[in-house]
């Protein structure tokens, strides 16, 4: 139910042949760094501007004379990086999506028409197509005792490990998180599912599901 086949559509995403080398998402953190420079030299210069080193941006984006863009990443069509956000270093960003003022972005995949509007922070993690963050809800990337994050299995009470100190949240194709939220290391939600506002979520949430403020998940009628 974890698996990137199962998660995500892979078309809308300038990192489709690299998440395809992949059974899990969290596989793909450690390399996004090296692949979003090697997607960015293949880009058309006729669409992308490399505005400085490794930091290119569709010539239809809209980047805000505040916000901080840094190597590398790359900036999708028609996309609009607003007032004070900060992506400080590796982060694809899709098309059509929205970053937000005081956003901050580090190491992340998002997806085409992904919103992440409001004082969000998405570190180490991968967002699918149509995902969305509610104001102030943000991924929490490291486990408060640095050990290694599982992804905990509600259904089968089993602990997937990643091997990885930090990761973040992997969000579906189209999942709604709510606003104040916090999204717990391992956190892997499937598509179509909604969190609440002010959750605190931890594990696996199936897809088609709710998670609601008391940690409950239940299936969408």
């Amino acid at each position: 139910m974890y698996t990137i086949e199962q998660m995500y559509d892979l078309d809308h995403t300038l990192a489709k042949e690299y998440l395809s080398q992949f059974t899990y998402p969290w596989e793909a953190l450690k390399g996004i760094k090296d692949m979003i420079i090697s997607v960015g030299e293949s880009l058309p210069k006729d669409e992308y501007d490399e505005v400085s080193e490794h930091v290119w941006v569709h010539k239809t984006a809209k980047v805000f004379p505040s916000a901080y863009l840094g190597a590398p990443c790359i900036i999708g069509p028609r996309t609009e990086v607003r007032h004070c956000a900060f992506i400080r270093s590796a982060a694809l960003v899709g098309a059509d999506c929205v970053v937000g003022n005081s956003v901050e972005l580090k190491n992340v995949i998002l997806f085409d028409h992904v919103q992440t509007p409001h004082y969000n922070y998405v570190g180490d993690s991968i967002l699918g197509y149509y995902a969305h963050t509610g104001a102030g809800s943000i991924t929490s990337n490291v486990k408060s005792d640095k050990t290694l994050v599982v992804v905990h299995d509600r259904n089968t009470h089993e602990d997937v490990e990643t091997g990885l100190k930090k990761m973040g949240a992997m969000l579906g194709d189209h999942v709604e998180v709510g606003c104040n939220s916090v999204l717990n290391p391992g956190t892997v939600i499937g598509r179509n599912s909604n969190v609440y506002p002010t959750s605190c979520v931890r594990g696996f949430v199936p897809e088609n599901s709710i998670w609601k403020n008391d940690g409950t998940v239940v299936t969408k009628r």
